[in-house]
């Protein structure tokens, strides 16, 4: 499965569109595009793999792996880029500025079943990041 999410950026946040097969799933939050410094920017463009993850913070989430530099970069709820993401990516259902959506946790929940789905398939799924 390949998941394309394009992106607008902002000096408060970088707001995005997240595709499957040319369909929208969701809105995406992150941090502003701060040339990929640790826990201040969004990760750079390119493509990625997505994989489940678990923690006690955030249960049953997804990591997105290949990031240059980075690590524990991932999709997880979050309604405020700065407030609430060290560079991970959140689905929302709704932007409402830059950098913050509303509903995140109803936008995840539909995007983890999505990639569950296929990953549970042995399929692998593929990220795409573009402007």
């Amino acid at each position: 499965m390949i998941l394309v999410l394009t992106r607008t950026y902002f000096p408060e946040g970088t707001n995005g569109i997240l595709k499957c097969e040319g369909k929208v799933v969701c809105k995406t939050i992150e941090l502003p595009w701060k040339n990929n410094v640790r826990r201040v920017s969004s990760i750079p463009e390119g493509k990625y793999f997505i994989k489940k993850r678990y923690s006690s913070k955030f249960g049953w989430h997804m990591e997105i792996i290949g990031v240059e530099n980075r690590t524990l970069i991932l999709l997880h709820p979050a309604n405020n880029a700065l407030k609430e993401l060290n560079g991970c990516i959140a689905p929302v259902t709704k932007l409402s500025d830059p950098g913050l959506g509303l509903l995140s946790r109803k936008a995840f929940n539909r995007l983890k079943d999505i990639i569950y789905k296929s990953l549970d398939q042995n399929e692998s799924v593929e990220l795409i990041v573009k402007s």
